[in-house]
């Protein structure tokens, strides 16, 4: 016959149990911190970027590489969301306005060629539209849009450094802030 274990033993045991689920618990917090922590755009989303060839909304082959050397403005939008809808106005009048100052437009599309050639007979747009689907919302979280909201703009410099990025509506006022004055 075995002795019941006393009440002091017990409580030591179930101390011990405590610690070691506090430190599992800080381990896994501190791994998931730097594990899944949204990953600041860097030279490799950029480079993905250039790497990238993706049809127009015609099915032409679109080279993103070359606009490699020149400011880039990346617009992530899609025909169904209200925001990128509206703002869609003021980027095609700053594609006009800077369109002789080494200065590129871009706006990927998350949604399907037909919806896309559906929304430009509706809304004309200026710059060059790329058909990504739902993969571009991959291509926009490599720039840190981790939680794949639209729209989402991205200002790449010439040199491939990311200069500006917002989740949300842009305006023409705040592109022109960190677009080249010359």
């Amino acid at each position: 016959m075995t002795e019941p274990v006393s009440s002091p033993t017990r409580r030591s045991r179930l101390w011990l149990w405590i610690a070691v689920a506090v430190v599992a618990c800080a381990a896994g917090a501190l791994a998931g911190h730097f594990v899944f922590a949204p990953k600041p755009a860097g030279d490799q989303a950029v480079e993905t970027f250039f790497l990238t060839r993706l049809p127009d909304p015609a099915g032409t082959d679109l080279d993103l590489g070359k606009l490699r050397g020149k400011t880039v403005v990346v617009n992530f939008w899609a025909p169904w969301c209200g925001p990128c809808v509206e703002e869609m106005p003021e980027l095609t009048a700053l594609h006009e306005e800077y369109k002789n100052r080494q200065v590129e437009f871009v706006g990927i599309g998350i949604d399907s060629a037909a919806n896309i050639q559906q929304f430009t007979q509706k809304v004309p747009v200026a710059y060059p539209l790329a058909v990504a689907g739902f993969a571009g919302t991959e291509l926009s979280r490599n720039f840190g849009n981790s939680a794949g909201g639209l729209p989402y703009t991205v200002v790449i410099n010439p040199d491939g450094s990311v200069k500006y990025r917002k989740m949300g509506r842009v305006t023409a006022e705040e592109l022109r802030s960190v677009l080249p004055r010359t």
